[in-house]
């Protein structure tokens, strides 16, 4: 199957359906288990959709009607060929916009080859340039291809020098970083395990993680499914790591799906004591239940759970509270390109959600006990303004250390914030 053909179904799919960018692409490439290069399309999808506001810009200057009154098929073909010219140094310019006009050929837009033909080859002769026009967040949403109004939000939060460092770092993939499973091997062993599988590591950023270099498919490797591992953000392992656990303690994940941090918080208690890891959907409820078994973690049970909702028989009953919230996910931008994609309102109603569940999991808390609060967004309101306020209204709490936010540019992790907030009165 021509990889191309399965870059751009993946991609119509998403601008038609708005799909998950994940889901879409790996049901795509399981229906395409011939040998189709995975690398290829994986590179060209996901960038396609973290530069869209770029490519877009850069194909209305072709273009005499609006951009988005094309046919889908057509806007797809042409964004994957200005990729590929632009951002895909390997890709031949000849193949890039010979390969673009066959896939609206064969994919019912004949009528438009010659545009497609004609709007690629000017670009293919016309270097990329970006606005200047003084407003800082109309050029950096064009440079960055970030909506206008998220750079606004970063610009006014965080400054001119970090917004920068953010929405740099929000272009390019993500670094693997593997979670060793110290109850079934060292980092040093695993490392020479993955080399003999294809796969190439160093040592990662964390004691007890490893980054990947190069190699394979990591779920269909025999370590992997000898549960040696499984896949973490820096993020958040540090996350865990502000839970101060220890071998015997009760934790209860509140928003656990699909696991990670359960599994890493079972290893820290060295698979001693009780991990009770809930989600709203039974189905992710299932995943955190495989996962488990994958790594052979014995303290963790499961079970489907809406943490918006107080529940009466978890009062009282641990000793360490993870809450890591629903968010917008701004600070993944890299991970879920997507995101770009959506109107600003639509984290508008989260910091509310995310608060009732914070105040309802810190009832569950002995006194003494430690909660964890923490996004994988950026955006204050869901984050500070959160804590802040529950701190207000609830005098058995106080801020266990300061308040971190991770930034992609300088801490070279996933965009992320964590808080401590430690009960000391009933």
């Amino acid at each position: 199957m021509d990889e191309r053909q399965t870059a751009f179904r993946v991609l119509l799919r998403i601008e038609r359906e708005k799909a998950y960018s994940n889901l879409a692409l790996d049901a795509e490439l399981k229906r395409a288990a011939d040998g189709t290069p995975a690398a290829f399309v994986t590179a060209l999808v996901y960038g396609v959709l973290e530069r869209q506001l770029t490519l877009d810009y850069a194909l209305q200057r072709f273009l005499q009607k609006p951009f988005r009154k094309l046919r889908p098929e057509v806007r797809v073909a042409l964004r994957m060929g200005a990729e590929q010219l632009y951002f895909m140094d390997k890709v031949p310019a000849s193949a890039a916009v010979n390969e673009s006009v066959k896939l609206v050929k064969k994919n019912g837009c004949a009528y438009a080859a010659g545009l497609v033909n004609s709007v690629l080859r000017r670009a293919s002769e016309t270097p990329l340039t970006y606005p200047d026009t003084g407003d800082r967040a109309a050029d950096w949403s064009i440079r960055y291809a970030c909506p206008k109004p998220l750079v606004a939000l970063f610009l006014k939060e965080y400054g001119p020098e970090d917004t920068e460092g953010i929405l740099a770092a929000s272009l390019g993939g993500a670094p693997t970083v593997l979670r060793v499973n110290t109850l079934r091997t060292t980092a040093q062993d695993l490392q020479h395990r993955l080399q003999d599988e294809g796969v190439e590591t160093v040592l990662g950023p964390l004691e007890h993680t490893l980054t990947v270099q190069k190699g394979r498919a990591l779920e269909q490797l025999p370590a992997y499914r000898d549960g040696l591992f499984h896949v973490q953000d820096t993020a958040s392992a540090l996350c865990v790591q502000a839970l101060d656990l220890q071998a015997g303690l009760t934790l209860l994940d509140m928003c656990a799906a699909p696991g990670g941090k359960s599994f890493t918080a079972a290893e820290q208690m060295q698979n001693q004591g009780k991990i009770l890891a809930f989600d709203l959907h039974a189905q992710r409820v299932r995943l955190i239940q495989e996962g488990a078994g994958r790594l052979g973690i014995s303290i963790l049970d499961a079970h489907p759970l809406d943490a918006s909702v107080f529940h009466a028989e978890l009062a009282d009953t641990a000793d360490r509270v993870l809450c890591d919230v629903p968010c917008s996910g701004l600070g993944v931008l890299r991970r879920k390109p997507e995101i770009r994609m959506r109107e600003l309102t639509f984290i508008d109603n989260l910091s509310e959600v995310q608060y009732n569940i914070l105040v309802h999991a810190s009832k569950y808390l002995h006194v003494g006990g430690l909660l964890v609060y923490s996004t994988c967004t950026l955006n204050r309101a869901e984050n500070e303004g959160v804590c802040d306020r529950f701190l207000q209204a609830h005098p058995a709490f106080r801020k266990d250390g300061d308040y971190r936010t991770l930034l992609p540019h300088k801490d070279g992790t996933d965009g992320f914030f964590i808080a401590r907030l430690r009960r000391i009165q009933p």
